[in-house]
This record gives structure tokens, sequence and C-alpha cells, in this order.
């Protein structure tokens, strides 16, 4: 085998690892970047890990439940603790260790459990269900429902109403508590969110440029060359393939199909997100420090001897999830770059095939490992 191949193996490998952590149920242990993580009704896993997205547990978890998301409900069982920040919190389930979080909004409905302790930072908290330890809770409006209980002592600090008979130990306000906590946490999971996102597409993005370097360049090229029609391409391959997905399901045979076929249209679409912000990089570079004339060389001189298509993927990668902070502007740019991107990646998949050659399979450069 030789260095070159030995190089494209593992690549490859790595790209299939990528694919196989990031699709969720295919582990015991569910972790997940950016989408929604559900544990469905008879289904159990180890853990829970969780960034971006909302955490749906209806089935049950082993281990513990933690991380940033959007969203957390629990209406099964989790056997260890729940450390999350969110946006909301709901248990209708049963937690059997503790529940520590930061929230928007934190609900323990009437007959969910928490056998553990609950210590919460909160814009407002009900609680109907049952604690079986203490409580601490900093909220603006703290409601104890008529079917609450809390099995120790309550530490609060906000607006307490409700059934305070259902505390069984003492009830003391801390005033170092309160819904300030929230509001610390949440740039924080923001950030958290964006740079594992970040990570995610550089490792994806050095995948293609190792495997495709050619391929890469042209689907930039593409992008900066023929942005309409490339978009207008992306938009119909974005609407095209799920109804095409749509009509296979209308066959017993079609429906396992159309569920594979769903799951790797989802990473072809990721990978249109990480091609659009890869070409951005390129324009970005090509604006600040357009290429000189004379060898290949001299153009990576300019960025100290690195690849400029590399400098381009860190760079657009960054500009692109800096532009998708933009609240609402920022989503409308992360949609175009996506469709750029998957209509790029469609037209030079679509010349490959009729030029009757071979999908993008780059040979490494001479001399790498």
């Amino acid at each position: 085998m030789t260095s070159g191949t030995r190089r494209r193996v593992g690549v490859l490998l790595l790209a299939v690892v990528l694919v196989v952590s990031l699709v969720p149920g295919l582990a015991a242990a569910q972790s997940n970047l950016g989408g929604n993580i559900v544990v469905e009704e008879g289904e159990t896993v180890s853990e829970v890990n969780a960034v971006g997205g909302a955490v749906i547990i209806r089935g049950t978890v082993t281990g513990d439940v933690s991380g940033a998301a959007g969203s957390v409900l629990v209406t099964g069982t989790v056997e260890g603790d729940v450390n999350v920040a969110t946006g909301d919190l709901r248990i209708a389930g049963n937690v059997g260790g503790d529940v520590s979080a930061a929230a928007g909004r934190v609900y323990l409905e009437e007959g969910a459990t928490v056998d553990g302790n609950f210590d919460v930072g909160t814009g407002d908290a009900r609680i109907d269900g049952t604690i079986g330890g203490d409580a601490r809770i900093g909220a603006e409006t703290i409601r104890l429902g008529d079917t609450a209980s809390i099995g120790g002592s309550l530490t609060y600090d906000g607006r307490l109403q409700g059934n305070r008979d259902a505390v069984a130990g003492d009830i003391t306000r801390d005033r170092t508590l309160g819904p300030t906590t929230v509001t610390e946490l949440r740039p924080l999971a923001s950030w958290v969110t964006a740079v594992y996102a970040f990570v995610a597409n550089l490792l994806l993005g050095g995948i293609l440029l190792a495997l495709f370097p050619r391929f890469s360049e042209g689907v930039a090229d593409r992008v900066r060359t023929d942005s309409v029609r490339t978009g207008l391409v992306g938009l119909g391959v974005l609407v095209g393939v799920p109804l095409g997905l749509v009509a296979i399901t209308l066959t017993i045979v079609g429906i396992p199909l159309a569920f594979v076929g769903a799951l790797l249209f989802l990473f072809v679409i990721w990978i249109g997100l990480v091609y659009g912000r890869f070409a951005l990089g390129v324009w970005l570079l090509s604006v600040v420090a357009p290429e000189r004339e004379g060898t290949e060389t001299d153009n990576e001189d300019r960025f100290g001897g690195v690849d400029p298509k590399w400098v381009a993927l860190v760079v657009g990668l960054l500009a692109g999830g800096l532009l998708a902070l933009l609240p609402v502007v920022g989503e409308l740019i992360n949609l175009l770059l996506g469709l750029l991107g998957l209509g790029a990646v469609a037209l030079g998949v679509y010349g490959r095939r009729r030029q009757r050659g071979p999908l993008p399979t780059d040979a490494p450069a001479e001399g790498a490992m």
C-alpha cells in the first residue's frame, strides 16, 4: 500500500467515525451538536450529552443528562442527574438523581419525581411534583402547587407563591440566589454551542479539502463566478430531494430506503453549508489578500507557507459562524451560504458524471503523507 493510499484510507476512516458519532441512536450514549436528541419510549441509553437543539427523554437514560440545549423535556426516566443550561426545562417523568439547571422556565409537573436535590436558577419556576431532597430555587416567581412536595428544606429568592405546606423542612430566603444566574449562563451556552459547531465544521471541511482538493477549489470558483445559477440549483436540490424521498415511501420497500436517504441528505446539506462558508472564505481572501502572479509556492508565502485553501476554510467558518449569530439576517445568510454550497456540489458532481469521469477523488499532492 503506497503512502498516498494509506493517507486516503486514514482520512476516509476519520470521515466514517465523524458521521457515525453525529448520528443519534447509533450508540448507547447519545451525543449531538446543534441537532435534536430524542430517546423514544421503550428505548434505553446510557447517557445523553447535548449542545444545541432540543433534548426529549421519553424512554430511559441509565446515566446522566447534561449539556446546553434550547429545551429539555423529560417524560420518561433519568436514573442519574440532570445538569443543563436551557431555555425551558420541563420534567413530567422521574429523575433518580439531582437536578441542576439554569433555564428560562422550569416546570416540575404533577406526578413527576426528583429523588435527589433540586437546584435551579430561572425566570419562572412552577413545582407541582415531588422533590425528595432539598430545593434551592432562584427565580422571579416561584409557584408551589397543591400537589407539590419537597422532602427537605427550601432555600429561595424571588416571589414565593402557593402551598408553603408542601415543604417538609425549613423555608429560608437567600438573596444571593436569583434569576441572574440564567442571564449569566445563557451567553456561555451560546458560545459553547458556537465553539462545538466550529470544531465539527472544521473537521468536516478538513476532510473534504484533504480528500477532494481540486473539487473543493471548483466549488469555490463556481460560487464566485456563477452565484445566481448555483444558488437556484441548491434551492432546487433542497426542495426536490425531500419530495423524491416522500415519493419513495409510497412503496413498502421504499420506506427504509427513504430513511437512509434522508440521513444521507442531511449529511449532504451539512457538506453544502461547510462548502458555502469555505467559498465565503475564498472570496474574503481574494479581497484582502489577492493572489500574486507566480507559482503556487509564491501564493502560499502570503500566509507563512500555509496552503491558502486551509486559510480560506478557517476564515470562512469563522466569518460564517459570526454572521449566523446576527438576529434574523444571520439565519438568512446561513441559508444562502448553504444553498450556494449545495448547488455548487450538485453542479460539480453532475459535471463529473457528464464527462464520464470518476467522482472527485483527487490524488494527494506529490510528497504528501
